[in-house]
């Protein structure tokens, strides 16, 4: 039997220092009101149900597909990738999100200081690993113990558009993070961007006319060796979705 490990975040309401853009909100219905709620559909009074109580239900009443640990389509990222339409979540294949792991220990960078071809070669060298296409890269990070602070979307190095074209050339479809997102900071491309007044500064990793896909906002790589492990993460099928929350797990040996 093997061993799971969650690599997912928690789904939660969001703390009121979120911006509204990116809260999620969730309101909670308890049984009591499930109750009520078959009487009036119904006509089937609580009298009627086991000890009293319907169902319990929950409803998101602002949940963005980008705000918990999701896998993002090309189509997040331009509308046309490499000349042709970018594909959204539900044309992805399956077989691109399960798949052989390994771990890229990015601890020791720097805030914005995003993950050169250098520094995923050493860190690959470390793993004892040899990329193969259809593996999954995970950019170990730890900026999973910020996910619940203010500034949690400002922490983490990133990944280079030159790192992540060369995973890319050497057939990796699907790789993720353990931050808020793959770039570096957003406040750290702003300002580079600025400062060189050049199209494709800003947001260069995502907007690498590439067709991959990334992981963002995962949790818990610590729990993972460097290699030797499987990766799940099957998006929700959204129509024209530019991304989907997923389950995104590990399978080790036990």
């Amino acid at each position: 039997m093997a061993r799971i490990v969650d690599l997912s975040t928690t789904i939660k309401n969001s703390p009121d220092t979120v911006p509204e853009l990116l809260r999620t909100t969730i309101e909670y219905s308890d049984h009591q009101q499930g109750a009520a709620a078959i009487d009036a559909m119904f006509g089937v009074g609580k009298e009627l149900l086991r000890d009293g109580e319907g169902w319990a239900v929950e409803r998101f009443t602002s949940f963005g597909t980008h705000n918990s640990t999701h896998v993002d389509a090309p189509w997040h990222y331009n509308s046309r990738i490499a000349g042709v339409p970018a594909e959204t979540i539900d044309q992805l294949p399956l077989e691109q999100f399960h798949g052989p792991g390994v771990v890229l220990d990015m601890r020791h960078k720097e805030r914005g200081a995003a993950m050169t071809v250098a520094d995923a070669k050493h860190a690959l060298v470390a793993a004892g690993h040899q990329l193969h296409p259809g593996d999954i890269v995970l950019v170990r990070t730890d900026c999973d113990r910020f996910i619940d602070q203010p500034d949690y979307m400002f922490q983490g190095c990133g990944v280079s558009f030159e790192a992540t074209a060369w995973l890319v050339d050497h057939g990796i479809k699907t790789m993720g993070i353990d931050a808020w997102g793959w770039d570096a900071p957003l406040d750290v491309q702003a300002e580079r961007a600025k400062a060189s007044g050049e199209a494709g500064v800003f947001w260069q990793a995502h907007q690498a006319d590439l067709a991959y896909s990334q992981i963002e906002r995962l949790c818990n790589l610590a729990a993972l060796p460097n290699t030797g492990f499987e990766v799940a993460c099957f998006p929700l099928k959204i129509a024209g979705g530019s991304g989907a929350p997923c389950r995104a797990v590990a399978f080790l040996d036990s």
